[in-house]
């Protein structure tokens, strides 16, 4: 008589030792890209200082990168799903290095905002490259939720630790070091890269680019978030700025009606039948308005205020980063058990009441007992929205458009972060100069610049609770999307 032996249960591949090297990869190449969006704001007098740039031009050291890194975010998530994961994450980690050289090596004003730009092209290629290999190699529930968690807890520590790296290294080294420091980062994964992820399929077993489409959403989402970052600048009611956002709507609609009709679209609408989708990429948009433009605006009161060093103010935010990595990993638990919407909403309500406390921030203030406790608060939401959101965006998306759905989660991270920092700062900068015409010293115009602009972007938090109470609640029952078995192949033996 035959007696039949169970099998024993699959091992995860977030268990096996070549698993946790994929992980470990992905979440580098996402510190990698989102730190370089916040590490130059420390370093930007030093940069102003070296290079003469004028102050209007010094916001593009920021913008530049936001720039091109949500306008062709899109273009760059589809390309990595028709055209091969690795390639787009090679190629764009090899612009991101040396553009990244560029820039620490910039004479001019103009070179290093051309080179930013080009930074954020390539960052562009490689964040939905990255999290749509996350998505379909961790694809069993359980690995998916801590992925994502881990992924979305790398998303709000880097955007902490991007001001506190900044600070130390321009503070101990010089601010191109700001820069040069990606060098060896972009090095050691690429290595990882050629080790751990598998060969794409060759190009010409891929179905063609969509160019006429693939033109229109670039230019299109180029022109949309220049319009944004430049309205501050020439006025939200001027002629440039409602021309800049009718022409972008113009092709962006164009766009729209091309796509409806063509047979192989870059950017296929059918997507937007995952559950959970829109909704996921709304409150995105509006929390990072809120949450972005805070993180600058505290700098600046931190350093213009209440004067503290590079060093200072860039240290004053490693309590905060550890409580985004706190708050991530508490998120990924509650969300087996809860769902998404619960963390979300959580979340939101917690970043608006911790922007709120900061918005009551005093001329004479301090970091520990003014600062320190909103911003602490304020970490913990930051954490359960972006782990909440990012994991919500990836549920149920078929595999051929995994790279699609990281590029929009992405994108409206960015784009909310840009619309953010206009609307935010022209708040700020309208209730100064009114301030200052009423004779107010230069610290109290600041300051009342900065509370309500950190009072509008706390109604932005509460709205994007609002948002998602709206949400469907995911607990990873659609998570069906089969691993990519090349994945699972023997690591080779290292050199």
């Amino acid at each position: 008589m035959t007696t039949a032996v169970a099998a024993p249960p699959a091992e995860h591949l977030l268990d096996t030792k070549r698993g946790k090297r994929i992980l470990m990869l992905l979440l580098a190449v996402a510190f990698l890209d989102f730190v370089d969006a916040s590490i130059v704001n420390v370093a930007l007098p030093s940069i102003r200082s070296d290079l003469d740039f004028s102050l209007r031009n010094l916001q593009w050291v920021l913008s530049g990168y936001l720039l091109t890194y949500g306008g062709l975010m899109l273009l760059g998530g589809r390309a990595s799903d028709l055209f091969g994961r690795r390639r787009l994450l090679v190629s764009g980690t090899i612009l991101f290095a040396c553009s990244s050289l560029a820039s620490g090596l910039a004479p001019n004003d103009t070179v290093l905002i051309l080179a930013r730009m080009i930074q954020g092209a390539g960052a562009a290629m490689m964040i939905p490259a990255a999290l749509s290999t996350l998505t379909t190699t961790f694809s069993e529930p359980q690995d998916r939720y801590k992925a994502m968690g881990a992924w979305g807890a790398v998303g709000g520590l880097a955007s902490a630790a991007g001001v506190f790296l900044g600070g130390v290294i321009t503070e101990l080294v010089d601010w191109r070091w700001v820069f040069f420091v990606n060098l060896p980062a972009a090095a050691l994964i690429l290595r990882a890269i050629f080790r751990l992820i598998p060969a794409d399929e060759a190009v010409e077993e891929r179905e063609s680019l969509d160019v006429l489409g693939a033109v229109l959403i670039t230019v299109g989402m180029l022109l949309l978030v220049y319009t944004i970052v430049e309205a501050p600048n020439v006025g939200w009611g001027d002629a440039r700025t409602v021309a800049g956002f009718a022409v972008a709507g113009l092709i962006l609609g164009g766009f729209v009606a091309y796509e409806a009709r063509h047979p192989h679209p870059i950017f296929p609408f059918s997507i937007f039948r995952v559950k959970g989708l829109a909704a996921a990429d709304v409150t995105m948009v509006t929390a990072m308005a809120g949450f972005y433009t805070m993180f600058l605006l505290i700098t600046l009161y931190m350093q213009n205020v209440l004067e503290l060093s590079k060093l200072a103010a860039g240290s004053a935010y490693l309590p905060p980063t550890f409580g985004v990595a706190v708050s991530a990993g508490i998120t990924t638990q509650l969300m087996g058990k809860v769902g998404t919407r619960p963390v979300i909403v959580a979340g939101a309500i917690l970043g608006a009441g911790g922007i709120f406390w900061l918005s009551k921030i005093p001329v004479h203030g301090s970091y520990w007992s003014d600062v320190l406790p909103g911003l602490m608060v304020t970490a913990f939401g930051l954490g359960g929205v972006l782990v909440g959101t990012t994991t919500a965006a990836q549920e149920g998306v078929p595999p051929d458009k995994a790279g699609l759905a990281a590029a929009l989660i992405n994108s409206s991270m960015w784009l909310g972060g840009a619309l953010g920092v206009a609307i935010f700062s022209a708040v700020a900068n309208s209730r100064t100069a009114d301030r200052l015409a009423q004779h107010a010293s230069q610290k109290v115009a600041l300051t009342a610049g900065f509370q309500d602009a950190l009072l509008l972007a706390a109604i932005f938090l509460a709205a994007a609770a609002v948002i998602a109470v709206r949400s469907p609640n995911t607990h990873g029952e659609q998570a069906t999307m089969p691993a990519v078995e090349p994945m699972l192949e023997p690591e080779p033996e290292a050199a």
